[in-house]
């Protein structure tokens, strides 16, 4: 149906619901962020919610003083076992802790909104309870993806993705982004982060490109050190994840129907070799765990490569303990669950992220050991990381973490300011001329389906693994969330200038402030052929506006909410000023804010090539280079 161009110019500034990216085959354009609203009673098995009941007795903590060696001396077989898997919280109720004592849990419950601070926190001291009361008495570590802030924590702040930490390239932020972000682990008691995410993404048609910090190993590396040591500053457990190879898959080498993730890297030994010397860097920074990848590395699957994996412990000097990720010990070469479960552990994995069959795996253990398929050595080398692990973490001595003193207060004013800063530091200008800032007495014309959306500015791996946009779950994703047009309005009046958003004042305006991006995606589901602003994987509405914003005749500046550098060259030209914003979090609208009315510089530089169209991906051609800036 053909629209007005009235109700196009109000259509443009609101939120479409949101479509999926082409997914190759793979994909069933069912994202899982399309989620309804539930309750914490839909838990399955889950403790009460109840904080009336924290002040329960307390087990006995008969481990508090013991060596790891010790403590491993004692357990039986099945006792090792079970702390080798992790399940998933959805499928693990209280009472399986206690029976089994399995050495972590991870993951978050499938609905909108989270639970709050004080319910996680209390949830995961109902679980240590258990755990406390097994006849192993060992105390677990819950794991969860805090890639960019808190992940499913309601209330929590939402930073900027990687690729907009290795845009902002400041080595001294991401330390206290590290820490900040670690003080609020404390405080909802996911002591054990899946992260930082270490990939270095060649080609931006990846669905995890927004989840490196840059193509260059150098830049990256040097960014997720200092994240690192906030953490463990802090007091945390890190994972840089994923090795190896991450983002260097070959598009079209996707597993199953995916175009790209988690394909198959081909690399040679120069290029292995100098990957691993960041590794070295993590590893010497203090890093306790570190997370297998899904893909592959010349064709072997990385979850069954013990020439890579062992070079971790034998090269590297690694001491802590190798975590695979989430059920890829399935998709490696075996006939049943039983020979993968061998392989991995044989190949050097110490914990098997199991959400299903964790229980499985922890009996196919016991029974590969009793068969000689697996060595006791074996076992107990796995076994004795862990608890070396956890007692260096301090949790034995504090396992219902009752004396971590987070540094900061939760979701802290001071949080707020780094995320705020990092999103205006990694604002980078693709294009510079008129009205590249917003100057006292001007009109605004503010437009686009980026323009005031929460969760488009947060992306993926918020609240939910492929997040959610505002129109599609129905309200604000992010509640604390600031927007591009939230946070105009908040400071127009201070800075002398008015915006607008009524169709019918246009011609009044000075300029059009065009704000364009892409729906929120996970993994393979931002897998993409084209990368255009108009393609796949971008907003619905964006041509829409951008034709409106054309036939304005206004000088217009537009702002790019995108979890990569999209191809633009079918509209730039009709543009006077273009700013690559890419997912600056629920502090995004202020730092794009500050950066706009002068209240910040533009400090940004490009973490990645810009390519003018995926013919030039692989070559040693692109539009503009990594390092590059239109403000330089």
């Amino acid at each position: 149906m053909k629209k007005t161009l009235a109700s196009l110019l109000i259509l443009s500034l609101m939120v479409m619901p949101l479509a999926s990216c082409n997914k190759a085959g793979g994909g069933t354009g069912d994202s899982s962020a399309a989620t309804t609203q539930t309750s914490a009673s839909e838990e399955p098995s889950a403790p009460s919610s109840d904080t009336s009941s924290t002040e329960t007795q307390q087990p006995g903590n008969k481990w508090a003083d013991a060596d790891p060696a010790e403590i491993l001396s004692k357990l039986t077989l099945e006792q090792k076992a079970a702390q080798m898997v992790q399940p998933d919280i959805k499928k693990m109720n209280p009472d399986k802790m206690e029976q089994n004592d399995y050495g972590s849990i991870l993951s978050i419950f499938d609905k909108w909104p989270q639970d709050d601070q004080n319910t996680w926190i209390k949830r995961i001291r109902d679980y240590q309870l258990k755990a406390l009361s097994s006849e192993a008495g060992i105390p677990y570590i819950y794991g969860q993806d805090s890639v960019h802030g808190l992940y499913g924590v309601n209330g929590s702040i939402v930073y900027p993705h990687n690729i907009n930490a290795g845009a902002a390239n400041d080595p001294e932020l991401m330390y206290e982004y590290g820490k900040a972000v670690a003080s609020d682990m404390k405080h909802v008691g996911t002591i054990f982060n899946f992260g930082p995410c270490v990939a270095a993404a060649q080609d931006p048609r990846w669905g995890r490109t927004y989840e490196s910090m840059s193509s260059d190993l150098g830049r990256m590396t040097a960014l997720a050190e200092q994240f690192i040591k906030g953490q463990l500053d802090e007091g945390v457990i890190v994972c840089p994840k994923h090795f190896f190879a991450d983002g260097y898959c070959e598009f079209g080498s996707g597993e199953g129907d995916f175009l790209i993730d988690r394909g198959d890297a081909k690399l040679t030994e120069d290029q292995i070799n100098e990957q691993l010397q960041s590794y070295k860097r993590f590893i010497d920074a203090g890093s306790q765990t570190i997370m297998i990848t899904h893909s592959s590395v010349n064709g072997v699957k990385m979850h069954e490569n013990g020439d890579l994996i062992m070079r971790l412990k034998n090269e590297l000097g690694f001491k802590g303990f190798i975590i695979s990720d989430w059920e890829s010990i399935h998709k490696c070469s075996g006939a049943t669950l039983y020979d993968q479960v061998v392989n991995s552990v044989n190949s050097g994995i110490d914990m098997l992220m199991e959400p299903n069959d964790y229980e499985k795996c922890r009996q196919y253990i016991v029974e590969a050991v009793n068969k000689g398929d697996i060595t006791q050595e074996r076992v107990d080398d796995a076994v004795l990381r862990i608890l070396t692990v956890k007692k260096n973490a301090g949790v034995f001595a504090d396992p219902m973490l009752e004396n971590t003193n987070p540094s900061y207060d939760f979701a802290s004013d001071h949080g707020k300011e780094i995320a705020r800063k990092l999103a205006a530091e990694s604002l980078v200008p693709i294009k510079t001329g008129k009205n590249i800032t917003i100057k006292p007495g001007m009109k605004v014309f503010v437009a686009g389906p980026a323009a005031d959306d929460t969760g488009v500015m947060c992306g993926g791996w918020t609240m939910l693994w492929q997040g959610s946009s505002d129109e599609q779950n129905g309200s604000k994703w992010i509640m604390n969330g600031s927007t591009i047009l939230s946070a105009l309005n908040q400071q127009a009046q201070a800075k002398g200038f008015t915006v607008v958003t009524d169709p019918s004042e246009i011609d009044s305006c000075d300029m059009v402030l065009l704000c364009i991006g892409e729906v929120p995606y996970a993994e393979w589901y931002g897998d993409t052929e084209d990368l255009s602003i108009t393609g796949s994987c971008a907003l619905p509405g964006n041509q829409e506006a951008i034709e409106f914003a054309k036939k304005s005749g206004k000088p217009t500046t537009t702002l790019l909410v995108c979890g990569r550098n999209v191809i633009i060259n079918d509209y730039i030209d009709n543009w006077d000023s273009c700013i690559m914003c890419y997912l600056p979090g629920s502090e995004g609208g202020n730092g794009i804010c500050d950066v706009l009315t002068g209240d910040a510089e533009f400090k940004g530089t490009l973490p990645m090539p810009y390519y003018s169209s995926v013919d030039q991906i692989g070559t040693d051609k692109c539009w503009h280079d990594v390092g590059w800036s239109a403000a330089q």
